[in-house]
C-alpha cells in the first residue's frame, strides 16, 4: 500500500472538517427551524441535528479514514498524539487544516443563508456559548464540565474503536453514533462543540458574544481530549508500541 503523503492527509482533514460544519451547522441553521405556509413546523430539530453531525463523521471517517486518520477535530489530533496513535509533529499541521476547514464551510453557510430575504448572521450560526448564550441559560461551569466530559468520552471511543484489538470495519460507526449521542445530550447545554475546528468556523459570522466565549470551546475539548488520550492506554493498554508513527487502523491512521 502506498503512504500517503502529508500533502494528501491534509487534504483530507480540509475536507472531512469541512464537511462537518457544512453537514451539522448547515442542518442546524438552514433546517432546524422551518415552518411550512400554514404553521406546520416541518424542522428537523434537535434529533435530526444531532444525526446530521453524526452522519457527517461517520461517512467522513469512512472516506478519509484511512488517509488521514479522520480526526477533522484538533481535539481528537491532540488526543491521539498523546496516545501515540498519530506523530506530534502532524499536530500543526492538522490544527491549521482543520481551523481553516471548518472556516471555508462557515463562510458557505454564511453565502447561502444571506440569500434569504431578511436574514441575519447575528445570533443565527448555530454558535457555542454559555450564560445568555447557551441554549439553556446553562452556566460557565455547567458548559465547561459538560464540553470536558463529553470530549473526554469521545475520544475513549474512538480510541478504543480504532484499537489494533478491535473489530475491523466499524469504528466510523462507532464513532459516529457516539458523536449524535453527545449531540442529543449537549445542544440544550453549549450548542454542542466537543470540536474546536467548529466551534471557531461559526464564531465570528455569529457575532453575538460568540467570539468573546470561543475560549472556553478551546479549552474544555482539549483538556477532556487530554485526559482520555492519558487515560487509555493506561486503563485499556495498548496492543503495540507505537511511538513516533501514525496507528495502523482502517479508521484512526492507517498510513503505513
Amino acid at each position: 500500500m502506498t503512504t500517503p503523503t502529508m500533502w494528501h492527509r491534509l487534504a483530507a482533514e480540509f475536507i472531512g472538517t469541512f464537511w462537518l460544519v457544512l453537514g451539522g451547522c448547515g442542518s442546524a441553521v438552514f433546517a432546524a427551524k422551518f415552518p411550512s405556509g400554514d404553521g406546520t413546523a416541518l424542522g428537523i430539530g434537535f434529533l435530526g441535528v444531532s444525526l446530521a453531525f453524526g452522519l457527517t463523521v461517520l461517512t467522513g471517517v469512512y472516506a478519509f479514514g484511512t488517509v488521514s486518520g479522520g480526526h477533522f477535530n484538533p481535539a481528537v489530533t491532540l488526543g491521539a498524539a498523546i496516545a501515540k496513535r498519530v506523530e506530534w509533529k502532524a499536530l500543526p499541521a492538522y490544527w491549521l487544516t482543520q481551523v481553516v476547514g471548518g472556516a471555508v464551510a462557515g463562510g458557505v453557510i454564511y453565502v447561502i443563508a444571506s440569500g434569504k430575504a431578511g436574514w441575519t448572521a447575528e445570533g443565527n450560526m448555530a454558535a457555542n456559548g454559555f450564560g445568555d448564550h447557551s441554549p439553556g441559560g446553562y452556566s460557565m461551569v455547567a458548559v465547561l464540565v459538560t464540553e470536558v466530559v463529553l470530549t473526554a468520552l469521545f475520544l475513549l471511543v474512538i480510541l478504543g474503536s480504532t484499537d489494533d484489538r478491535a473489530p475491523k470495519g466499524f469504528a466510523g460507526l462507532a464513532i459516529g453514533l457516539t458523536l449524535t449521542l453527545i449531540h442529543l445530550i449537549s445542544i440544550p447545554i453549549s450548542n454542542t462543540s466537543v470540536n474546536p475546528a467548529r466551534s471557531t468556523a461559526v464564531a465570528f459570522f455569529n457575532g453575538a458574544g460568540a467570539p468573546a466565549q470561543l475560549w472556553l470551546f478551546w479549552l474544555a475539548p482539549l483538556v477532556g481530549a487530554a485526559i482520555a488520550g492519558a487515560a487509555y492506554p493506561l486503563l485499556f493498554g495498548r496492543n503495540e508500541e507505537l511511538a513516533d508513527r501514525p496507528v495502523r487502523d482502517d479508521a484512526l491512521e492507517e498510513v503505513n
